[in-house]
């Protein structure tokens, strides 16, 4: 080969050398991201399928799905996590979030455990059809509601309400498992004793670590009934928990309770910063809610357009994103109580409703953009997904 006049150059060799080196180096790096892309996506992957290993009956009206993977280890959780359910029902795609109820310091399975919600249309769907054998696509692991030990006080205050009490038990579980240094005390609120989940692990361990102690607590309970009745309040847990304003709260449960506890908590001087809080779902009834327009009832339908051109017609009270599923519109989702922005549209025109605290990030309110799971039409809308 004939060779250049820049082969003459003063320094060429060394900077030939250094240009063949690159290209090593590149091919490697290449290699090296590539790798790190697939070890990343193992951990955190968008889409799990997962087969039912075990179904236990928790109570009549509550099941564990335990779930395993057939190839690839499960990726690592923390415990509070959840994994959302993606799911077809009845020619409707939609998603609903399980907290993950089994301990992190295993990640041969996950369990999610389900109780019946009234019309509910997954929870129906589970408890009755799917069985031993049947596969389901999840995401991974989600989720900020667990404890760290940067910011969060070694003593956790813990209120559960109903099916909001599957975090607290994977927390537990670890705890106990672990030996961790924490002190937990939970307060879990039931309306019947009845609807229990977990009562008798719970006691159990309760009775076996000095650091965990579990206090049932039963809205409307029999005569013969001989724990704590009630609500969840103040005194309640300044009696059972001493002084509590450097502990760290977690509130898991419905709208409700979370209404009536927030200021119960804050009564012993808790500040908001120290108080950790999971959501499962919008509002039961939004028309109760102080802010809700009194001239617009439930049932009204208003006319959404959709940027696709599709029209549909949409309740009242019923949030946009259960809307647009229904009509075959289906805007990503995750948690569906508000805190994730996965289901964000855009409102061009018209009027929507949110409940009080919903998080809203400030470009949301200057951009139009808001979370459809706790949205509710006031007016005819056009929108964008």
């Amino acid at each position: 080969m004939k060779k250049g006049i820049w082969e003459d150059f003063d320094g060429y060799d060394g900077i030939n050398e250094e240009i063949k080196a690159s290209r090593i180096n590149a091919s490697r790096r290449a290699f090296e991201l590539d790798f790190a892309d697939q070890y990343i996506k193992r951990l955190h992957p968008d889409r799990l399928t997962l087969k039912v290993a075990d179904i236990i009956q928790e109570t009549p009206s509550t099941k564990t799905f335990r779930l395993v993977s057939e190839g690839n280890d499960l990726p690592p959780f923390q415990a509070g996590q959840y994994l959302s359910l993606f799911i077809d029902v009845e020619g409707i795609r939609t998603t609903r979030p399980y907290s993950i109820s089994s301990q992190p310091n295993q990640i041969g399975y996950y369990d999610i455990t389900v109780k019946q919600v009234t019309n509910g249309l997954v929870s129906g769907f589970l408890l009755n059809h799917v069985g031993i054998g049947d596969s389901l696509t999840v995401s991974g692991p989600q989720g900020n509601f667990y404890f760290n030990p940067l910011f969060h006080d070694k003593n956790m205050i813990c209120i559960a309400g109903g099916s909001g009490i599957t975090p607290f038990m994977s927390m537990i579980r670890e705890i106990a498992d672990r030996g961790l240094p924490r002190t937990l005390t939970l307060f879990y609120g039931n309306r019947h004793a009845d609807d229990i989940i977990f009562h008798e692990q719970l006691t159990s361990i309760s009775d076996h670590f000095d650091r965990i102690c579990y206090i049932p607590v039963i809205e409307k309970a029999s005569q013969d009934y001989q724990g704590q009745c009630g609500l969840i309040t103040a005194d309640l847990i300044k009696k059972v928990a001493g002084a509590s304003e450097k502990a760290t709260f977690f509130l898991c449960g419905p709208q409700g309770m979370y209404d009536f506890c927030l200021p119960q908590i804050e009564q012993l001087g808790v500040p908001r910063r120290k108080i950790r809080k999971e959501l499962y779902g919008p509002p039961l009834d939004i028309c109760k809610d102080p802010g809700w327009p009194k001239e617009i009832e439930r049932d009204h339908l208003f006319s959404i357009s959709v940027n696709n051109g599709q029209v549909i017609s949409a309740p009242a009270a019923t949030p946009l994103l259960v809307s647009l599923e229904k009509a075959g519109v289906v805007p990503p989702s995750i948690c569906r109580s508000g805190e994730c922005s996965m289901c964000r549209i855009k409102i061009q025109s018209g009027k929507i409703f949110q409940p009080a605290g919903t998080p809203v990030r400030k470009s949301d309110c200057q951009y139009g953009y808001v979370h459809s799971c706790v949205s509710y039409p006031l007016e005819d809308l056009e929108i964008l997904i």
